[in-house]
């Protein structure tokens, strides 16, 4: 009989949330900013990063911080992804970010621990509260490597956010419909992350022609046991949300796992019998957090 402990998707503020679709916009783009109130993804990151030029990159702290700063975005997880701690905008971003209402800070091409510690010192030192968490992408080969160090390095740590694109162009790989190329790497993340309670995100899929392409990435990364996966346009919310969400019959299934481990452990039983399966307590923990998972999908 086996028992599993630990923590499964713990964020610095102890809560775990829906995070089956994460949205990328360019936090220079007002009217991006206030579409993201609308829109039905579970977290939606303002990028200062790739999405900006760096003439407009002081402009578009500004917005992005003040964005937060009014709130209006409900459920959904606001991130501010940020310029990397080497660039001329790194340490004004991040000082900025601590004071701005933001559920997290998304750090780019983290490759060690010490850059993960360096930024939080940062924020505390520019008063960040506790509950800000900071999301680490890991998107280089070394950092690849480092996945786990990284996951471990403070326990602001929320998630990690696979870079793929840029993973894919370091390794030198081809990109097929099956990523077999890149699927050492996502494993090792899932890995890392869920070995320290962690958050874990699939990259971005850059063909927005490809639909059925999008959808099979989802639901291989499902499959794999990340939480979700960051997005490019808001077309693939929908498809995303779908991919991550537990279904009815899932929920379903869950419920009569509960139902039957609690029949067996209130007559002093370790195992229960469902359809002719096993039931363990690791089902029943398993069963638990779909159930969660999808209370809070519903709002519940």
């Amino acid at each position: 009989m086996s028992k599993r402990v630990g923590p499964v998707n713990a964020a610095p503020a102890g809560r775990e949330r829906p995070r089956r679709s994460a949205l990328f916009m360019p936090a220079s783009n007002a009217r991006a900013l206030e579409k993201a109130r609308t829109l039905p993804a579970d977290v939606v990151i303002f990028d200062l990063e790739d999405a900006v030029a760096p003439d407009a990159k002081p402009t578009a702290r500004a917005m992005a911080t003040v964005a937060a700063r009014s709130g209006g975005y409900g459920r959904r997880e606001v991130v501010v992804r940020v310029n990397g701690t080497g660039t001329p905008w790194g340490a004004e971003d991040v000082a900025a970010v601590a004071v701005s209402a933001a559920d997290a800070l998304l750090l780019p091409k983290v490759d060690d621990a010490g850059e993960v510690r360096r930024v939080v010192a940062w924020l505390d030192a520019h008063g960040a509260p506790s509950s800000l968490a900071v999301w680490c992408m890991v998107e280089t080969p070394l950092g690849i490597l480092r996945a786990e160090a990284i996951a471990a390095a403070h326990p602001r740590v929320g998630a990690l956010v696979v870079g793929t694109s840029d993973l894919a162009a370091d390794l030198r790989a081809r990109v097929t419909r099956d990523r077999s190329a890149l699927l050492p790497s996502l494993a090792l993340c899932v890995l890392a992350a869920r070995a320290h309670g962690r958050a874990v995100l699939d990259g971005v899929h850059l063909d927005l022609e490809d639909g059925e392409g999008f959808v099979a990435t989802c639901r291989q990364a499902r499959d794999m046991g990340f939480d979700g996966k960051t997005l490019i346009h808001p077309n693939q919310i929908a498809g995303a949300n779908e991919a991550f969400s537990p279904s009815p019959a899932e929920v379903a299934h869950s419920r009569r796992v509960l139902s039957a481990w609690d029949e067996a452990t209130e007559t002093g039983r370790g195992i229960a019998v469902l359809d002719g399966r096993l039931v363990e307590n690791l089902h029943a923990e398993e069963a638990r957090r779909i159930i969660a998972l999808a209370d809070l999908i519903a709002g519940d």
